[in-house]
């Protein structure tokens, strides 16, 4: 109301003698307050005063219309500047960067250096803010240079956008360098470099460098703190995180959205639910998207149906329509598709953006979850017909799913698309290879793969094992320990498989061995199960007993079973004695259990003790399940 009675006040007097330094002020007022009305008006008394041809009034127009977000004034006021100065030209490159544009803020930028305008410190902040967002490292270094030549190498703001710029382009010894190299450091600088090893997973170093801020004696605020969260809950460490939590006088968004994502990426998914409910009670302001959607992958984890309705109630009802289902929508189609409501996945879809290959991602995800395969894959076709291309989440997801034919048709698709070089493509197609059977294929994607991660070894041996080519999975377990990686659980549990179905017992057994001596790997219940279903199998029933004996962890029923199986065909009444008599500990609401048992004392000839089986299992309560079957005529 002051700006309007100010311009009011001056359009009420036609003073010849109105000074320029006073509808300067009044501009700067309006730029302040992006009051676009009162510029418009001022603008009319610079006319009628006959100040409109002098630059440093147009200067003063173009900065004004800029930060009222009003471009076509600006730009038609700066073209009319005969040598636009840098304030002119910030004015634009603010409004672009402020707007995100950031592809235009450097074009406009190129244009203001072919023009020979030097930036400033006011300048390369932006300049260097949208290098960091598109990623343009080569673009980035060479204003680097320019800060040098420009001699604002120790201005604070600028050597923080300089550390945001490598750290966003992945090049923390560079934004490092940038950081030592600072005579005095800001908060800002010490966030920056910070945030700069949170993005790029450097954990420990972010810790560190949160200890050296506080031995400086720099007190942290809000965005120190988030960060801190951040790497703590990267590191699984959330009761760490919450810890920071609980020291910030009022968390923002990101605070709570940080700390709900910690606890969904560790699998507490019931934590993550309950911050978002504290978050609801005792927040201001209201959740953001990126909360909303965290919140849905919780419901989807835990398959909570009616929490996951509640929040999408609330996010339609605090949201506009179009932003929630464009940020929400693909978490909230496969919570529906988790709980099993097909009907509410299809209509979240219906109302998603169609040109964006995350909807289809998410809707192909949502039917492969609920074993619909043939409508996952009218819906790729369907993705395919529209005009959207698929990217690496798309092939991943759909070719778990696929039979051979359409397996062929992706694998033509992928080379169409150039993802013929994508680690987690070709893995994927590796994998559907080998279960569709083309072992051969399989082995042929994975000898021209030049670049191969721990689950391209794991893939392929687990394919040989599926097979019963033994001795090809030992030879590519040696080769993939001469390439530098070191095995892990699930490659122990491939080999071992791989042994157990081709008989190479003395290779699996050191597999089993070897690996734990020279890889540190502590044996899980899978790699025992495989080790004594092997054991058994070859005959060797009192040494896979042994095994079982000496465990370091509590035998499960699949290791009893299989020992129980085992006695049985190999006519040893004692190991299947004890088998049965574990698996009656471990579930005894198993009827079948007991009658195996009583089974097993009735041919050892000891019938008290298989009646006294029986009579515990009336006493229980349980019945075995009478045994049935059925022929399907055409009808």
């Amino acid at each position: 109301m002051r700006i309007w009675l100010t311009v009011r006040h001056f359009s009420s007097f036609s003073t010849p003698n109105l000074s320029s330094s006073k509808l300067t002020h009044l501009l700067q007022v309006c730029s302040n307050s992006r009051a676009l009305a009162q510029a418009k008006q001022t603008h009319l008394q610079i006319i009628q005063h006959g100040l409109h041809h002098e630059p440093y009034i147009t200067t003063k127009l173009v900065q004004t219309y800029a930060e009222c977000d009003h471009l076509g004034y600006a730009q038609k006021l700066f073209d009319k500047l005969p040598e636009p100065n840098v304030f002119a030209w910030t004015a634009l490159l603010a409004f672009y960067s402020r707007n995100g544009l950031f592809v235009e803020c450097l074009q406009v930028y190129g244009a203001m250096r072919f023009m020979g305008v030097l930036p400033d410190q006011y300048v390369i902040p932006k300049i260097l803010r949208a290098c960091a967002q598109l990623s343009k490292l080569k673009t980035g270094a060479m204003i680097h240079k320019e800060v040098v030549v420009c001699g604002v190498e120790l201005n604070l703001q600028v050597c923080s956008s300089l550390i945001d710029m490598y750290s966003k382009c992945g090049e923390v010894d560079s934004a490092r360098r940038v950081f030592d190299n600072l005579a005095v450091r800001d908060l800002l600088s010490w966030n920056a470099m910070l945030s700069g090893y949170v993005a790029n997973g450097f954990l420990e170093l972010a810790l560190e460098l949160y200890g050296s801020m506080r031995i400086m004696g720099v007190e942290p605020d809000l965005v120190t703190l988030n960060s801190v969260m951040d790497a703590y809950c990267r590191m699984g460490l959330c009761d760490e995180a919450l810890e920071v939590f609980r020291q910030i006088a009022r968390p923002s968004v990101v605070s709570w959205t940080t700390l709900m994502s910690g606890y969904s990426r560790i699998g507490n998914h019931e934590a993550s639910l309950s911050m978002f409910r504290d978050m609801v009670n005792f927040m201001v302001d209201i959740p953001d998207l990126d909360s909303l959607s965290s919140a849905m992958v919780s419901c989807r984890h835990l398959r909570a149906l009616r929490n996951g309705q509640e929040i999408h109630a609330y996010g339609m009802k605090t949201h506009s329509r179009s932003l929630f289902y464009t940020s929400c929508g693909p978490a909230l189609l496969t919570m529906y598709s988790k709980c099993s409501r097909v009907h509410d996945m299809r209509n979240v879809f219906e109302l998603m953006d169609k040109s964006d290959v995350v909807t289809w991602n998410a809707m192909i995800l949502g039917l492969v979850d609920l074993a619909m395969g043939h409508s996952a894959l009218e819906t790729f076709s369907m993705m395919q017909n529209v005009g959207v291309k698929n990217d690496q989440t798309t092939i991943s997801t759909i070719l778990p799913i696929c039979d051979l034919k359409p397996g062929k048709q992706i694998h033509a698709c992928i080379l169409r698309n150039n993802l013929g070089s994508v680690v987690p493509v070709l893995n994927a197609l590796i994998s559907m290879y080998c279960k569709c059977g083309s072992i051969h294929s399989a082995k042929l994607i994975f000898s021209n793969m030049t670049i191969k991660d721990l689950v391209t070894w794991n893939t392929i041996i687990g394919g040989f094992a599926m097979h019963g080519i033994g001795e090809a999975a030992l030879q590519i377990l040696n080769e993939m320990i001469f390439s530098g990686l070191s095995p892990n659980s699930v490659t122990l549990t491939s080999v071992l498989s791989a042994c157990n179905h081709s008989g190479l017992i003395n290779e699996g057994l050191e597999a089993f061995y070897g690996m734990s001596r020279d890889f540190g790997l502590v044996p899980k219940m899978e790699h025992f199960a495989c080790l004594v279903d092997m054991l058994a199998r070859a005959g060797q029933l009192n040494e896979a007993l042994d095994i079982v004996m000496k465990m370091p962890i509590m035998p499960g029923k699949h290791i009893w079973g299989t020992l129980l199986a085992a006695g049985q065909v190999q006519q040893n009444l004692e190991v299947a004695k004890l088998a049965a008599e574990n698996l009656v500990s471990l579930e005894p609401e198993n009827a079948g259990h007991y009658v195996t048992l009583s089974n097993i004392y009735t041919d050892d000839g000891r019938w008290d003790d298989a009646m006294k089986v029986r009579r515990l299992m009336e006493s229980r309560g349980l019945m075995k399940a009478k045994g049935s079957s059925w022929i399907e005529g055409e009808n």
